[in-house]
Formats: structure tokens, sequence, C-alpha cells
């Protein structure tokens, strides 16, 4: 039978139809709902806008596709649950489009991802999957069997680049109170580490997703196949795309080979987060998932 799994993420909404492990759609919309909002605790009537937009096209792509509303699993993340009007927009979307919006805790989050992550690839050794989100991120420690833990932090690029950003280029200073602020924020994530030191960190979708396509069109002048979905990436070329993308401009990041326009500003604040990481807690090594949260649903319901 046929399934349709929507990821309403802060930023994207991501639309996948499957039919047991056969994909037959997959499209990724900017909609932008945490724009404007986010930093207040709201949806902001403009995201609303855009977000009924992309879901009405995404409904009609349902029809076409002959897909039940029983079998519509649309997952609500970090700038729908932390929203004090969640309630009315949840409502407002089942009105106007039919699609029932689950919102999922960050512990939901955070275990779906992990789902996703493992379609992707093995996880022999205790490794630590991150996944940059535009509300929250989501750390999760695991090898293939089990995960020893997981949390969700609600900074996500939207609230970064609100925080931070303030100019672009950004200036060192707030590099700096980003570095502080991690450090405050991520204890729990540091002690975690301390505890079962995970020497690999995967990222998953997002600006890691951005950083492949960048080394493919620097090293092969052609984007990823669609079927491959697991990726090495060293640490040497981590930084280099560092320095490239934190002291350019908006106009400047954009003439990059492989950026887009959807991630061309919050990718900065998403490449401190991980240099953090990686410097903070002596990660050895990186892999790169595309699958994540949606893929993670598709292997909880539409079996």
């Amino acid at each position: 039978m046929r399934t349709a799994i929507i990821d309403l993420g802060t930023n994207t909404f991501h639309l996948l139809i499957v039919e047991g492990e056969k994909v037959l759609f997959k499209e990724s919309t900017p909609a932008k709902i945490g724009k404007g909002g986010i930093s207040q605790g709201i949806i902001a009537e403009e995201g609303i806008q855009r977000a009924l937009i992309v879901l009405k096209h995404f409904r009609e792509v349902i029809d076409i596709q002959e897909v039940k509303l029983e079998k519509v699993f649309a997952t609500g993340t970090s700038a729908i649950r932390n929203a004090t009007n969640k309630d009315a927009f949840v409502q407002r979307v089942l009105d106007e489009t039919g699609i029932k919006i689950q919102v999922i805790s960050g512990d939901e989050e955070a275990e779906l991802i992990c789902l996703g992550v493992k379609k992707a690839m093995s996880i022999p050794e205790t490794s630590m999957i991150m996944d940059i989100g535009g509300g929250s991120v989501e750390f999760i420690i695991c090898n293939n069997e089990k995960i020893f833990w997981k949390q969700s932090f609600e900074i996500g690029g939207q609230r970064l680049m609100d925080k931070f950003m303030k100019s672009d280029p950004i200036s060192m200073r707030s590099v700096q109170m980003m570095d502080d602020f991690f450090r405050e924020k991520l204890l729990p994530l540091a002690n975690a580490c301390h505890q079962y030191a995970p020497k690999v960190l995967i990222g998953s979708s997002g600006s890691f997703d951005t950083l492949i396509d960048m080394l493919f069109m620097k090293e092969k002048n052609s984007l990823p196949e669609a079927n491959e979905v697991s990726f090495d990436y060293s640490i040497p070329e981590f930084y280099r795309a560092y320095d490239e993308l934190i002291f350019k401009n908006h106009a400047e990041r954009m003439a990059i080979p492989g950026m887009i326009e959807l991630r061309v500003d919050m990718i900065v604040v998403a490449m401190c987060l991980i240099r953090f990481i990686i410097q903070t807690l002596e990660i050895q090594q990186i892999r790169v998932s595309s699958y994540a949260l949606k893929e993670g649903v598709m292997a909880k319901f539409s079996a």
C-alpha cells in the first residue's frame, strides 16, 4: 500500500511517497515557518500562509499518487511543537488541506532520525548522529544495535541566526559568543560524550547535504547520484569548507558550486556548531547520511 510521509521542518517541508521500499515521489520545498516568529515562540501569519501553500500542493500530489489520507503521516517538529499557536496551526492545516499533523517530541524526533540514518548506513562502532534543523538540533549516541543516549536541543539554525548573525559576513565576536553559548547549552552532550566516547560524527541531511554537494562539485563537477545516500567526509575538507563559508558574504557563498538558496545563510551558523562539536568532543571521523527523519518515519510506519 502506498504511504505518504510529510516532514514539516522549521525551514523545509519534505514529501516522500513510497510503496513498500520503493520511492515513488520525493520533493523538498521551503516553507520557512520559523521565519519571523520562532524566537517569539509563535508561527507568524506569513509562515502559516507559506505552510498552507506548500501543503495544498503536497495534497494535490498525494491525490494524484492515489495515497489514502489514513496513510499520510505528517510530523511537526521544533517550530510547531514550541509555538504557542500550534493547536490553531494544526487545526487550520487540517481544515484547509485534510492533512492531520502529529506533533512529535524532541525525543521522538531523535529516535526517528536514528532509524532513518540506519537505513542509509551501518553504524558498527559507537557514533554520534547530529541533525541540524532550523529549530532544533538532535544528537544521538548509538551503534547499529542500540541508542545509548539522545537529546534534542532547541538551538537550530534559524534560532542561531536570529541570535548571533547580526552581520554578513558574520563577525568573529559573534562566532566567539556562539562558542560560549554552545558550551553552556550542550553540557549534557559533553557529559554523555565523556561517558560513551564516540569518535565518529554522522551528520544527517540539511547542511551536511550541502557540504557533500560542494565537495562533489569541487572534485567531480557533478552532484552525487540520487541513490548515493552515505558518504565519508574528511575533517581537513570540513575545515577548508569552514574557512570558505565563514569569511564570505551571502553573494559570495551563493556563488560556490553546490550551494543552494535555502541554506546559503543558515550554513554559516551550522558550520560554527559543527566546528565546535569536532573540536570540543575530539571527533576523529565524519560520515554523512542523506537519510534522516522522513526515512525514519518510513521505516516505522510504511511497513
